[in-house]
């Protein structure tokens, strides 16, 4: 018996251990890209900032890797496992789930497919950006997270920017519903009948919080400038720390690549920003690109009624690999696949997802081509591209241009099916394969109003009245959405009411705090204003102070704190196009919240909401202001244990572009914390905190020469 306990031990422990190890070591990692950098230069300025130097624009992409690994190799990390479906073994049962959407939309498939038919300067860009991030893992293999994760490829690379393109217009959302059983959210557009015509609906979307993602973007003509100058401003909601926060970085290749802006964790360039000539941000659009299909199955669950005949699904077993404590767990999954796309089956059935820019990752070489376009012309081609599935570019240059383009790959869909709902998966009619051309994008150039903005909000309010495109002239089957926020409101009623601007009025524009009176946001104050508060005195205090308030989160009135959290559900709601929360709930959590850690209701606002960051002598705790949709935004925050309300999620790259009158390019920007998030050490840890909470900017150092003169640390990685 002594003998089959030891064994049974033994066989236990062998168990274990092999728990432990099998992972990395059936993990197959490929042979290193083969790239040796010819001559690279990083320069660190004041901030921390890096600046990249090439010979080529691979050298530069080689630099910008082993730079932001320097800086944030952990997130690095995490994006790159995200590729290879280890998410699961390096952040367990969270990680799992990204592993499955992974698989679920065929993403290593899809890159595969495409990597060998990139042009051969984006598939060099990217073998040079992998190099480098081997090149820093080699050097310190002490900080390397997932075993067997190292070397990567630049397929690897692209794979992430394929995974995480849709989640941008809210694909999240369809798969979460469809998975849960739930009922599919409401899409963006006008509600359609089987004729494709407008009727009425009611007003019922990368990271931690996507469907949160938002932005502000607004351009100035010279037209509309005391100086002659054309401005842009680029103002992105984004979290503050992850896969999807804003890394700001300059490089400078002699192939003619010059560009300040910011990119994610896994790029090779940045997204945004500018070179000499001219510049873009991106806005978060959300439209509707999304189909879903009802499958009908027969007996066997395993073939779906597709033109009158029986198809098979395409079946497909997976193992997700899971992390629990020291073990990694493999747990089995079957995947689906008909011709429209990947299938969920829940307990209502079987649904396919068709969704723009499925199956293809020529998003990579758009965004390429875009950063070294030196004219309108050129960077409008580069647009007609369309790699990119969705997001708002708002353009301006230093010949003056400005405009507002409604980036999105619309899906050619066929008249006669209700797209805003569920349509059958049964007939090839509802089956689109193309999406509409470039020209079919709403665009406005150059409006006679001198400006543009976007703050999430429908394109058909961009450039204030009189100056508008005309929502009629484009089809409903577009699904545009026709959405408004307090935050393009607010722009709209500031550009008209300003004259002609200059840097100072600008600035004053991007930090406004105030709500409007109009909208989501008073519909929701009447709501808890017309509560019967008889009998609870906190309430009916917490209302005082509403009907007294002043609108604006700026900090300095009484009630900001009350009114901050009491208007983020209903914002939120809104935004998600959800159903409002109860008021009476909200009123009297908040009123106990504040109660509770405040000993009152009327804090003052940056009392309570924080810019926190870090621990003991590495720590920084600032006041903030703006709320969930201000312009000047503070989003998401999570409750601190002494009730404080530490900001996460909001204003984050903040970056001000001016052409003067004979087009010289000056840049400043901001951050909330600094260029090394994750490295407490750093001195560029949270330096730039204290300038980002009081509206402060930084010099962007965009020449040079002035990079130079300023006293940048050069060195060769």
């Amino acid at each position: 018996m002594r003998k089959f306990f030891v064994g049974l031990l033994l066989l236990v422990a062998a168990a274990l251990v092999g728990l432990a190890v099998w992972e990395p070591l059936t993990a197959k990692a490929p042979a290193a890209p083969a790239f040796q950098p010819t001559d690279v230069r990083i320069a660190r300025d004041g901030f921390g900032v890096p600046h990249i130097f090439g010979k080529t624009d691979a050298d530069v992409a080689y630099g910008v890797a082993y730079a932001h690994a320097e800086d944030d190799f952990a997130t690095l990390q995490e994006v790159l496992a995200m590729t290879r479906g280890r998410t699961g073994a390096l952040l367990g049962t969270d990680g799992a789930k990204v592993d499955y959407v992974a698989a679920l939309l065929g993403v290593r498939e899809t890159t595969a497919r495409d990597w060998p038919r990139l042009p051969g300067d984006v598939k060099a860009l990217f073998t040079a950006y992998a190099a480098g991030l081997n090149h820093y893992a080699d050097k310190h293999p002490d900080e390397v997270r997932l075993s067997g994760l190292f070397p990567v490829t630049g397929e690897d690379v692209v794979a992430g920017f394929v995974l995480r393109s849709p989640f941008f217009f809210g694909l999240d959302s369809v798969l979460g519903e469809l998975t849960e059983g739930q009922p599919l959210g409401r899409e963006g557009g006008p509600a359609i009948d089987v004729t494709g015509k407008v009727v009425p609906r009611s007003d019922t979307p990368l990271g931690r919080d996507p469907g949160s993602n938002g932005s502000n973007g607004f351009a100035v003509a010279p037209s509309r400038s005391t100086d002659g100058a054309t401005r842009l401003v680029s103002n992105s909601h984004q979290p503050w720390t992850g896969g999807v926060a804003w890394y700001e970085l300059v490089v400078h290749s002699q192939e003619g690549w010059d560009f300040a802006g910011a990119n994610f964790p896994g790029s090779p360039y940045p997204f945004l920003g500018h070179n000499k000539y001219l510049g873009w941000t991106n806005t978060v659009n959300r439209p509707d690109l999304i189909d879903v299909y009802r499958l009908t199955l027969d007996e066997s669950g395993e073939k779906y009624r597709f033109d009158g005949a029986w198809r098979p699904l395409e079946k497909k077993r997976i193992w997700l690999k899971v992390k629990f404590g020291p073990f990694v767990l493999p747990v089995p999954r079957t995947i689906w696949r008909s011709v429209q796309g990947p299938v969920i089956k829940n307990d209502k059935g079987a649904f396919a997802i068709r969704y723009a820019g499925q199956d293809q990752a020529n998003m990579v070489t758009q965004y390429y081509r875009l950063n070294k376009a030196k004219t309108f012309a050129e960077w409008r081609a580069a647009m007609a591209g369309q790699g990119v599935p969705a997001t708002n570019f708002v353009y301006a240059d230093a010949k003056g241009n400005i405009g507002l383009f409604y980036n999105a790959m619309f899906p050619d869909r066929q008249p006669g099916f209700d797209w805003r709902g569920i349509v059958p998966g049964d007939t090839s009619a509802d089956l689109w394969t193309k999406t509409l051309p470039f020209d079919r994008v709403p665009a406005l150039v150059n409006p006679a109003s001198g400006y543009v903005i976007n703050a999430n909000n429908t394109p058909w309010v961009a450039a204030g009245p009189g100056d508008e495109l005309d929502a009629a002239a484009f089809s409903p089957l577009l699904g545009i959405e026709d959405d408004m926020t307090n935050r393009a409101t607010r722009l709209i009623a500031l550009f008209e009411a300003s004259g002609q601007i200059d840097e100072a009025r600008l600035k004053a524009i991007k930090y406004d705090t105030t709500y409007a009176r109009t909208g989501y946001a008073k519909a929701w104050i009447d709501k808890l204003l017309a509560l019967d508060t008889k009998g609870d005195p906190a309430l009916a205090e917490a209302q005082a102070l509403l009907r007294k308030w002043d609108w604006n989160l700026d900090g300095k009135g009484h009630g900001d704190a009350l009114a901050l959290m009491v208007l983020r559900p209903a914002g939120g709601a809104h935004y998600q196009r959800r159903a409002a929360p109860d008021p009476r709930t909200v009123l009297k959590e908040v009123v106990a919240h504040l109660q509770e850690h405040f000993a009152g209701l009327d804090p003052k606002l940056g009392t309570v909401l924080r810019l926190r960051h870090g621990e003991g002598p590495h720590r920084v705790d600032l006041p903030l202001d703006g709320g969930n949709d201000t312009v000047r935004a503070s989003t998401l925050w999570d409750v601190e244990p002494d009730g404080r309300l530490k900001v996460r999620h909001g204003d984050s790259f903040i970056l001000f572009v001016t052409w003067d009158k004979a087009g010289r390019v000056h840049s400043e920007s901001i951050q909330p914390f600094g260029a090394a998030t994750t490295r407490p050490a750093s001195p560029h840890y949270n330096d730039q905190a204290p300038l980002f909470v009081a509206h402060r900017l930084k010099p962007v150092l965009f020449d040079p020469a002035a990079l130079k003169a300023s006293g940048a640390r050069f060195y060769r990685p």
